[in-house]
C-alpha cells in the first residue's frame, strides 16, 4: 500500500453510510463504507478501487480521484492534500513552459486603456498585467491577491466568486471551456491546471470541464462590486499577435447605467488615490 492507498482506505473506513445517504445494517464488518458502496458513489469499479487502495494503480486520472473526493465529502484541506499525493505518486505530468513577460509594448497599450478596466492573460487563464481600473474592478472580489492570479483557479477555489458574479454558472462554464480549450492544443500548463481543479473541486468543475464547449471571446458579465454596485460590462477577448500566447480582455460598460455608475466610482477613487 502507498500512501495515496492509504489515505483513500482511511478516509473511507472513517465516513459513516449516513453521511452519504446509505442504510446502516446490523452486520457490517467496517466502521466506514465497504469499498463497493464507495465504487459505486464513485461510479468506479470495485477492482480499480481495490487496485487504488492497494497501490497497485498509481497514476489514476483526475476525474477518477475527483470523483471519490465527491463521495468520500473531503473538506477542501483533504482534497488539497489528495492532489498532493496523486502528484507525489509518479503521475506523468504535461510539459509546462514557463510564463512568458509581456512585451513593454503591450504594457504600453495597457497603460493606454486607462481607466479601462483590461488585463493580459495567457492560454491557462494566469494574469500577467492589468490596468488600475481592473484593479478596482477585480481587487474587492479577491482575485488579486496571489503572486500568479489565475481566472478558473478563482472562479472555482474563491467563495467570493459567487458574490462577485451574479451569473456565476455562465462565468464558470466559460472558464472551464477556456481551459479545456487551451489543454486540447497542447497547452501543458492548462492541462495540469485541469487535473488540479478536477481533484480540488471535483465533479463541480469536471462536468464544466468535460462538457466540450467552445469559449466565445466575447459577451457580457455581471460583476457586483461594494462601491459601485452590479455592473454590467461587455467584454472583447483579443489575440495578441506573438510567440506569447497573450490575450489581451478589455471590459467597458455594457448599458448607460453602468457607465455612470462606472465613471461616478472612478472619479471618487482617483480623488482618494490624490487627497
Amino acid at each position: 500500500m502507498n500512501a495515496l492507498g492509504g489515505f483513500l482506505r482511511a478516509r473511507r473506513e472513517a465516513i459513516t453510510p449516513a453521511e452519504v445517504g446509505l442504510p446502516t445494517g446490523p452486520r457490517r464488518r467496517t466502521p466506514g463504507l465497504r469499498r463497493a458502496e464507495l465504487a459505486a458513489l464513485a461510479g468506479v469499479s470495485v477492482e480499480y478501487l481495490t487496485r487504488l487502495e492497494r497501490g497497485r494503480d498509481r497514476r489514476p486520472s483526475a476525474q477518477v480521484v475527483g470523483a471519490l473526493a465527491d463521495a468520500l465529502r473531503l473538506s477542501s484541506h483533504e482534497r488539497v492534500h489528495l492532489h498532493r499525493l496523486v502528484k507525489a505518486g509518479g503521475g506523468v505530468c504535461p510539459a509546462v513552459v514557463e510564463p512568458r513577460p509581456v512585451r513593454p509594448t503591450v504594457l504600453a497599450l495597457l497603460d493606454r486603456l486607462e481607466p479601462t478596466a483590461a488585463f493580459v492573460a495567457d492560454a491557462q487563464g494566469d494574469l500577467h498585467a492589468w490596468t488600475a481600473g481592473f484593479r478596482w474592478l477585480a481587487a474587492p472580489s479577491g482575485l488579486l491577491d496571489g503572486e500568479r492570479p489565475n481566472l478558473a483557479r478563482h472562479v472555482f477555489g474563491d467563495a467570493r466568486a459567487r458574490t462577485t458574479f451574479p451569473e456565476w454558472e455562465r462565468v464558470a462554464d466559460e472558464r472551464a471551456a477556456a481551459l479545456r480549450a487551451a489543454a486540447d492544443l497542447g497547452d501543458g500548463g492548462a492541462a495540469v491546471l485541469a487535473e488540479e481543479l478536477s481533484i480540488t473541486v471535483g465533479a463541480d468543475f469536471g462536468r464544466r470541464f468535460t462538457a466540450g464547449s467552445v469559449p466565445g471571446g466575447t459577451g457580457v458579465e455581471r460583476w457586483r462590486h461594494p462601491e459601485a454596485g452590479e455592473l454590467r460590462l461587455a467584454y472583447e477577448s483579443l489575440a495578441v499577435p506573438g510567440d506569447e500566447d497573450h490575450r489581451l480582455v478589455a471590459y467597458l460598460p455594457a448599458d448607460a447605467a453602468t457607465g455612470q455608475a462606472l465613471a461616478q466610482a472612478l472619479e471618487a477613487h482617483a480623488y482618494a488615490a490624490t487627497s
